[in-house]
């Protein structure tokens, strides 16, 4: 009797629930359904089911998300859609896990939201609202291929420039995946001003930012590109200033830019022969840089042939090390058997 009764209301709650949900596009399945605000600008209100039918909210009541929707008809303004109350840690409704709203909350977006910033993105900014594809999906606003042009939405002047950069040009035009997005050197939800400490562009971190495709361990070697880049600055006058936790030493972007990165035989690259004086030369750097200032090697790995004079004075030095040391080796137990000798000569 009482699995009869559960039935029975979960039947009467599913059949609630669409009666409600065909209630809402009595209005919004209408495609010319739309009001004008004060200012005069249209706003269209209707709602293809389509649309909803393929994103990733395609099981979910409006309601599920326009919560303070009681009556209809509804009041003609209505709160934001609140995406926490579904996607936090734990959540029983399947949605990604993690802390993300509080990881926005604590961002540049979240901050200026907070601060009442009304062109600050939300949510439905950046993911789309009827229609949230997951980011897998190559029809993602959030999809790698798609991120720039979303962000440009607002970054409009940063996307132009990026588009133009050796990393833009590798991803939008050749779809080298490997090739970093927005995401990959800002962060998603943890977006911060580069004066924020914390933030992955900040002068702490942007060496180590660029390191994880440019280290070592990056990704930068499968493409012919030198992989010691990191690794070679960390050895330098800049990096060990940087280390010693020196803020204001040039970094990775001091010299190569950042939305604007190019080639080197780019006549617009910031390390082109022809423009290395003035790279070297800014007013918060080198300013009395001269040509003979800036000829000298950039990134050198003392033990790469590569880097001339610097290669073989090392090599002399090493040599040397290494024969003194064993000569003094040799010494030492050419000593010791004599005086071994003389002792047993003394009895």
């Amino acid at each position: 009797m009482r699995m009869r009764v559960t039935l029975i209301l979960f039947i009467l709650t599913v059949a609630a629930s669409v009666a409600a949900q065909e209630r809402c596009l009595i209005c919004h399945a209408k495609p010319g359904f739309s009001r004008v605000e004060e200012t005069g600008r249209k706003i269209s209100l209707f709602i293809d089911t389509t649309i909803i039918g393929h994103s990733v909210h395609a099981g979910k009541l409006c309601t599920d998300c326009h919560v303070d929707v009681t009556t209809i008809p509804h009041a003609r303004e209505l709160a934001p859609v609140n995406c926490r109350r579904c996607h936090y840690s734990g959540n029983p409704v399947g949605a990604p896990q993690g802390e993300l709203y509080d990881q926005y909350a604590q961002s540049v977006h979240g901050q200026e939201v907070a601060g009442g910033n009304p062109k600050a993105p939300i949510c439905q900014d950046c993911h789309g609202s009827h229609d949230i594809k997951s980011h897998d999906s190559p029809d993602s606003r959030m999809a790698k291929m798609n991120r720039p042009k979303t962000c440009g939405g607002c970054h409009i002047e940063i996307y132009a420039t990026y588009r133009e950069s050796v990393h833009g040009v590798a991803l939008l035009r050749d779809s080298v995946m490997d090739s970093p997005d927005c995401a990959s050197c800002h962060g998603e939800h943890n977006i911060g001003r580069p004066t924020d400490t914390t933030s992955q562009v900040s002068p702490a971190h942007v060496s180590q930012t660029c390191g994880e495709c440019h280290g070592p361990m990056g990704v930068a070697s499968k493409y012919g590109i030198k992989s010691d880049r990191t690794t070679t600055f960390e050895d330098s006058f800049h990096g060990i200033a940087h280390q010693m936790e020196n803020r204001t030493v040039a970094n990775c972007a001091s010299c190569h830019g950042f939305h604007d990165i190019r080639p080197q035989d780019d006549p617009k690259s910031s390390i082109n022969t022809a423009n290395i004086v003035t790279t070297c030369g800014q007013s918060n750097c080198h300013p009395e840089a001269s040509v003979q200032f800036a000829s000298g090697k950039i990134h050198v790995d003392p033990h790469n042939k590569e880097s001339g004079l610097v290669y073989y004075i090392t090599k002399f030095f090493t040599i040397l090390t290494i024969g003194t040391l064993a000569g003094l080796f040799v010494f030492i137990v050419l000593d010791l058997f004599r005086r071994a000798q003389r002792s047993r000569s003394g009895k």
